[in-house]
């Protein structure tokens, strides 16, 4: 089982949120990045689980520059046989899903897992832009797969049930929480890691067809009102002329 699993840095969750050049760039100074955590707690995880099971090779691969090698050394720590690193800065979903599917055309990999979304961007769009561009089957928002022969067996939660999928392999899927549960490199793994192969790919020429016009922060939190719990003609006006819920 060939396995390829799409990796990415996020900021921490902690990190404060700023802007540079004229807000249409994200400012990183002094910002601590992790792996994105819908990729490393459930998509990897999920891929060296699959190859526990049945035998195989998972590869790690990542769009970025040479500031997210620490992260992918993680990912190999954790379990990958191997990492890429697409020498290019991730401009946009479509440019990071154009590169990956290039370099996984002939590849022959069985089976294609990312994270369902980035923690920052929050699009949900790059799994579906993937399997557009090598033409596989695609499921998102994943919580279990499971194989069986040739044949992918996706569970995902939907509103008041669970929707159940069969798709021929290879396939593309999506990963949200419950696909797997969380592992933490040991001390093997992170010696192990050190030695295991990271192949550096040249990207290829893509015309970007979005532009970022320019972020903006969320408006800053109004204070809290306390209210008398016996002042409830108060409370109904602030209701109605403040909360704007009546």
């Amino acid at each position: 089982m060939n396995i390829l699993v799409c990796i990415s840095k996020t900021p921490d969750t902690t990190a404060k949120i700023s802007f540079k050049n004229d807000s249409k760039e994200f400012n990183s100074d002094g910002v601590q990045f992790i792996m994105n955590p819908y990729d490393e707690w459930y998509a990897l995880v999920r891929a060296i689980e699959i190859k526990e099971q049945v035998g195989g090779n998972v590869v790690a691969l990542n769009v970025g520059g040479s500031d997210t090698e620490a992260i992918i050394r993680k990912a190999l720590a954790i379990g990958a046989d191997e990492a890429v690193r697409i020498n290019a800065e991730p401009t946009d979903s479509m440019f990071t899903a154009f590169q990956i599917a290039e370099y996984a055309k002939s590849k022959g990999f069985d089976l294609i897992i990312v994270g369902k979304e980035t923690i920052d961007y929050n699009g949900s769009e790059l799994g579906a832009m993937l399997a557009e561009y090598l033409d596989l089957p695609y499921v998102s928002y994943a919580s279990s797969l499971t194989l069986d022969g040739s044949k992918a067996i996706v569970q995902r939660d939907i509103e008041g049930g669970v929707e159940i999928s069969e798709l021929n392999l290879p396939c593309v899927i999506s990963a949200a929480k419950g696909l797997a549960e969380q592992r933490i490199p040991n001390m093997k793994g992170i010696m192990m890691a050190k030695s295991k192969p990271l192949t550096v790919v040249e990207p290829v020429g893509f015309e970007s067809k979005i532009q970022t016009i320019g972020f903006t922060v969320p408006p800053a939190k109004s204070s809290i009102k306390m209210v008398d719990p016996n002042d409830m003609d108060e409370l109904v006006r602030l209701l109605s002329e403040e909360a704007k819920v009546l």
